[in-house]
């Protein structure tokens, strides 16, 4: 996965599950083992496809002309799935919006073909492009591509590690939930997990501001010291008076055996005044084909 089909059996994501060891683990084998579970995850995951039901609220715009802006919502269904541009060493996560406040959207099939085939430009590029079609529909002022439920999951793999300093936590709470800030029932994970706290420590971020200056991220991951499995995840990234956090949920589909995000949380906050919140849930995981004669299948 990067800054911003095939099938999936229950056999393959069960064999992510490690032996209980016979004594307490280290972090740095919890760490080694989540490792291996997002590699494992990445490449499976990258033939589903999941339904995506989006709501995106602005609370609070910054004053335009002495006046101010009214809130505003929308509601957005996707299809989001995990691909691997060509000439790319990540993954990206593609949301394609099939249906914008109830109304379809029209130029989809011209979208895909241009993203993934017919003139569909090679590594960086490409990325970029899926990073921007992406987030076209995402309402307010403060610009992002990163609100999407795995992005944080990078963070845990083999390359992207050394850039982070990690450690075991007691907190338990993620940041993000209702807006009463009670959790709910996907963000409520048993004791038997670790919570893992982290913190971007190297220049040339994950994360860059608009004007492509570092923005360190930080937050919690919640996994399975025996099997590296994430339940949750926690993103924040803090930098002058700018404030975003996600947060997502995972639980295990048994149609497919495995865990997969069900649940995306998000705030976003600036100096200006600025308040933005997203809620997203996902279901209908499927198959994910691409064919040769440029059509796009779902499979149901």
């Amino acid at each position: 996965m990067t800054n911003a089909g095939r099938a999936l059996t229950a056999s393959l994501c069960l064999a992510f599950a490690a032996p209980a060891a016979a004594q307490k683990p280290a972090l740095a084998d919890v760490l080694e083992r989540a490792g291996e579970y997002v590699s494992g995850f990445e490449r499976q995951f990258s033939g589903i496809v999941a339904e995506e039901q989006y709501v995106q609220e602005v609370l609070t715009f910054t004053k335009r002309r002495g006046q101010l802006v009214s809130p505003v919502r929308t509601e957005l269904r996707s299809d989001l799935l995990l691909v691997r541009p060509t000439g790319a060493a990540g993954w990206s996560e593609f949301r394609d919006v099939f249906e914008a406040d109830g109304r379809p959207v029209r130029d989809r099939e011209e979208r895909l073909t241009k993203l993934f085939l017919n003139d569909a430009p090679a590594g960086r590029l490409q990325i970029s492009r899926i990073l921007d079609e992406s987030s076209r529909f995402n309402i307010g002022e403060i610009a992002r591509n990163i609100n999407t439920p795995l992005f944080a999951l990078q963070i845990l793999e083999t390359a992207n590690r050394p850039r982070f300093k990690f450690k075991r936590t007691s907190s338990r709470a993620p940041g993000t939930f209702t807006p009463d800030n009670t959790p709910t029932a996907a963000f409520r994970v048993s004791v038997d997990v670790w919570i893992v706290e982290y913190e971007e420590t190297r220049a040339g971020t994950l994360i860059k501001t608009e004007g492509l200056k570092d923005l360190p991220a930080r937050g919690r991951f919640w996994i399975e010291p025996d099997s590296g499995r994430v339940l949750m995840s926690e993103l924040m990234a803090r930098q002058r008076g700018l404030r975003a956090t996600i947060d997502v949920s995972y639980q295990s589909e048994p149609l497919l055996g495995c865990l997969v995000p069900i649940e995306m949380r998000e705030d976003y906050q600036d100096r200006r005044g600025a308040h933005i919140t997203a809620h997203a849930k996902y279901g209908r995981f499927r198959q994910f084909q691409v064919n040769v004669d440029e059509k796009f299948l779902l499979k149901k």
